[in-house]
């Protein structure tokens, strides 16, 4: 099932039932960086109502992948990213980890802007009660592979240190919260401001199984539908600007007759 709006999100949310979606991937306007083409109207007051959109939405053991930045406005970054964070956990969602999207590219530093370079976004999970599916990718390369490990060390409640049982390591294990891709992927993504199909494919197989409904409430170009559609899930895909929604079209058609 493919099923995509050239519509607001929040007219597609309010025709779905409660308890509708396995796993929403989706990355929202930034502040106020973009207008797309003068048809974004973004602020405080519409984020709050698609978050909670969206929780009433997602099914209980359902994930919400919120890949966010801030805007930096006369040096100093807006926080928003916090904010709905905050948010999310304030109307229900639980904040079930808070991942690093680095961006594995070439930046320009201008030393005029008295900062660091910005490198990273975050990926929020949001979960409405405890993640029903988690499928870990095991990519991580062990370099003690083999030899015998001490488990970790810590406290237990009384402050006493304690250390765990002992292990052997194995070759691989699960790679950590910091995910880091490409920025421009290779596939000539016309839209600006995508995210890499890697990093949404990770996703879905780690937070979802073959049929989940997946759905995206700021397509753009259907990132998310065609690595949905390659990875056996159902799609709903929202996307107000026109021009944007009929490349998300072009590319999902595409890979439903392949």
């Amino acid at each position: 099932m493919i099923e995509i709006y050239n519509e607001d999100c929040l007219e597609t949310m309010r025709r779905m039932p409660d308890n509708h979606i396995d796993l929403t991937i989706t990355s929202p306007p930034y502040d106020n960086l973009r207008t797309y083409k003068n048809t974004l109207n973004w602020n405080e007051s519409i984020w709050k109502q698609v978050i909670k959109e969206l929780f009433r939405v997602t099914k209980t053991g359902g994930v919400v992948v919120w890949v966010v930045g801030d805007a930096t406005i006369k040096g100093s970054e807006t926080g928003t990213s916090f904010k709905q964070a905050l948010y999310a956990k304030e109307i229900g969602f639980n904040l079930h980890d808070t991942m690093i999207y680095e961006k594995k590219t070439v930046f320009v530093y201008d030393p005029r802007n008295k900062r660091y370079k910005s490198a990273f976004e975050y990926m929020f999970i949001w979960s409405k009660g405890f993640p029903k599916t988690y499928s870990p990718i095991i990519d991580k390369e062990v370099k003690s592979a083999g030899k015998v490990l001490k488990g970790n060390r810590g406290r237990d409640k009384n402050g006493n240190s304690r250390v765990g049982n002992s292990f052997i390591a194995n070759t691989l294990q699960a790679r950590f919260n910091i995910w880091t891709y490409l920025g421009n992927d290779g596939t000539k993504n016309p839209h600006p401001a995508y995210f890499p199909e890697k990093l949404v494919n990770d996703h879905i197989i780690s937070w979802s199984n073959v049929g989940d409904l997946i759905y995206d409430p700021f397509m753009g170009s259907g990132t998310t539908g065609k690595v949905a559609l390659l990875n056996n899930r159902r799609f709903i895909g929202s996307e107000l600007v026109e021009n944007y929604f009929e490349i998300a079209k072009a590319r999902i058609e595409h890979w439903t007759k392949s």
